[in-house]
């Protein structure tokens, strides 16, 4: 039978990440492809205990709720964002089903066909397939170590008249970068001087490897009701719950929340409740503290094992923070090439083209240091350089 799907159906795009997830999943296969948590690592007797006082101390955890969230978690969540300089009152925050749901509820209530955004490039593969399924215009500004470079940021600011800069400015996915002082403040001021939203997508800024450097959101900063800010508990607590939230200026706030109303009427109840207990019963900072050390010895060992790596031209930048090193070959290398020879020696990775917004670099890879023990990152980068070496030779 054929169907009749809308237009828009054409826009929607499979997640490369996750189709090399389900061919790699199949088999016994070292994977640094996928974004994931260390499951070791999750706090399961904390989180039984929240669930269970969640479901036997309040009735309304099993009921419907309101839209906007739990108020008593939109209070708690208030009073941490503060303690990183975030100053917002709890009736502008959203509660959403991951930080992903944001991302989608905003792009459904603020861009019309055509409208366009700003991105790094790379950026955010997910952010991406939301952003062309609502039939936007995604342009790439220049980016360098530090941020995006400013001078090419206002060029297209007044070439295309944006809806929106995204940003994912701390410990990036896919990159791993950390933007500077100065191009967060000066991206506030450019946004402020032409009238333009900015989207701070922070999905891993509190796994951060030195706490002497920690870098503000640019939420943070921003005195003029320009920046949305987004976070999520899947990479501090447990991905399964799907709780994350969103805080901004109030209109765009309640519109969105008007949006989530159609959508699915509210994120479930039993998580937020139980995320309620875990954030007064359990210490959060301190299990915090422990998956940055255990991320921060991993990342390490994928480092030494990358230094090794014969091969003249690779380059990569070293993780502050977050899940993810970003590695750049020599210019004739094809990653999507490289990545069947690499699963045939039992080993994954992500290329780094399905990244990019355009002109897309073939010879970039981004690999997952989270989900792996020392040994089996050592088993695996093992595996992984000897086939750049055996391709890099004979090229």
């Amino acid at each position: 039978m054929k169907y009749g799907f809308s237009d828009r159906v054409k826009y929607l795009k499979s997640s490369a990440v996750r189709d090399i997830l389900k061919v790699i999943n199949q088999g016994n296969i070292i994977s640094f492809a996928g974004g994931l948590p260390e499951e070791d690592l999750f706090p399961v007797k904390a989180v039984d205990e929240a669930f269970h006082k969640a479901i036997t101390t309040n009735k309304k955890a099993l009921q419907y709720g309101e839209t906007e969230g739990v108020p008593q978690l939109r209070e708690l969540l208030a009073d941490r964002m503060k303690q990183k300089g975030l100053h917002r009152s709890p009736d502008n925050i959203l509660i959403t089903s991951g930080s992903q749901q944001a991302i989608d509820l905003f792009s459904r209530v603020m861009f019309n066909k055509g409208d366009v955004i700003l991105t790094e490039n790379p950026t955010y593969l997910a952010a991406l397939q939301v952003f062309e399924s609502y039939e936007t215009k995604v342009v790439a500004v220049d980016s360098d170590d530090d941020g995006m470079v400013l001078a090419d940021l206002e060029e297209k600011i007044n070439q295309h008249k944006p809806k929106c800069i995204y940003v994912v400015p701390t410990y990036s996915n896919p990159t791993g970068k950390v933007w500077s002082l100065e191009r967060r403040e000066r991206l506030l001021e450019l946004a402020n001087k032409y009238h333009v939203v900015i989207f701070e997508d922070d999905p891993y800024g509190e796994l951060q490897f030195d706490e002497s450097e920690t870098p503000p959101s640019i939420a943070s900063l921003d005195e003029n009701g320009l920046v949305l800010y987004t976070s999520t508990f899947s990479k501090t607590v447990v991905p399964a719950v799907r709780i994350g939230w969103i805080v901004g200026p109030h209109q765009i706030i309640r519109i969105m929340a008007q949006a989530k109303q159609a959508t699915d009427l509210h994120t479930n109840s039993i998580g937020q409740h139980a995320l309620v207990h875990l954030l007064q019963d359990f210490d959060i900072d301190e299990h915090i503290q422990t998956i940055r050390k255990t991320y921060y010895e991993r990342m390490l060992v994928m480092k030494r094992l990358l230094e090794k790596a014969n091969i003249e031209g690779l380059e990569y930048i070293v993780p502050k923070g977050g899940m993810f090193f970003w590695v750049k070959l020599p210019n004739e290398m094809n990653t999507t090439a490289l990545l069947e020879e690499a699963v045939k020696e039992g080993v994954a990775f992500v290329p780094g083209a399905p990244f990019y917004v355009s002109d897309p670099e073939q010879n970039t890879l981004r690999l997952n240091f989270t989900n792996s023990e020392p040994a089996l990152i050592e088993e695996g980068m093992k595996r992984f350089v000897k086939v750049l070496e055996s391709t890099y030779i004979n090229k």
